[in-house]
Formats: structure tokens, sequence, C-alpha cells
């Protein structure tokens, strides 16, 4: 009887217990008049570039597909070397405009990103570039080795 009235007990405390937990409100609503940040390519591939023959400029173009003005709220580069530059203004529904992106072309592969963070949905959006630099005038590995060893042998 003792066993059966713990039980009960156990059960009835349980079920108080999990009336009284609350859902974290951790999911946030999507409102349908939000403005909408829409891309048109969220990766930008500069492929292999020339050092000095490339300015080292790329645009993001994108539109505002949503209902509400967009307003841009902050745009940062993943790395000093890389520069964006874009809209302070609201950019209205239907409106289009760009984010130009400065690389500073250093010498070799190359990946970065740009975090935008804006008033819509989505409020988070990463860009990409990415590509290689040469430099024609840069000597071959091999020549770099043999210089290297006969500057340690002098």
């Amino acid at each position: 009887m003792k066993k059966l009235f713990t039980l009960v007990l156990f059960l009835a405390a349980f079920a108080g217990y999990s009336q009284n937990a609350q859902v974290p409100a951790t999911v946030k609503q999507i409102d349908p008049n939000a403005a909408v940040m829409t891309v048109e390519n969220e990766t930008i591939d500069y492929g292999d570039v020339e050092k000095g023959k490339d300015d080292g400029i790329r645009k993001f173009k994108f539109k505002n597909t949503g209902k509400s003005p967009l307003k841009l709220v902050n745009v940062k580069s993943s790395c000093g070397c890389t520069v964006p530059e874009y809209p302070k203004t609201d950019i209205m529904p239907g409106d289009s405009a760009e984010i130009t992106v400065k690389y500073n072309m250093g010498v070799g592969r190359f990946s970065k990103s740009i975090t935008v963070t804006t008033n819509g949905n989505p409020e988070t959006i990463i860009l990409r570039i990415k590509g290689n630099v040469t430099d024609p005038n840069a000597p071959a590995p091999i020549q770099q080795q043999q210089n290297m060893m006969s500057t340690q042998q002098k």
C-alpha cells in the first residue's frame, strides 16, 4: 500500500510540474509584411586573376522582394583585406541595390565572407568571395627554393 501511495504521489507531482513548465520563447515569428533581401548570387568567384590587372572590385546585386522598406543595419567582412560599401538609405519594396566589395588582391588563393545584417527576413545573410590571385613576376616555386638555398650557403 505504501508503494502504491508513493507512486500516486509521484505521478501527481509530475503532472502538476509538467503543466507549469513553460516552453522557451526562442522561436521567432516571421512577419509576413517584413522586408526581404533577395541576393542575385551569394558567392562571387573571381577565378584566376592576375595581380595588377584586376582592381578586386565586385558587386553583389540584391532586391527588396518584401513588403516593407529594407535597411542594411551592418555589413562587415571577415578580415581587413576585404572592404564592403553598402547603401545607407532604405531600399523600398521592389527596388534593387548593390553591395560593392573590394579585395586587396594579395597573391594566393582566398575565400572571404561578408556578413550582412538587415531589418528584414532573413536578418543575417552571408555573402562570399573566393578566387586565386597570381603574380606572373613572382619566381617559380623551384626558383624560390634555389634562391633560398644559395642565400643560406653564402
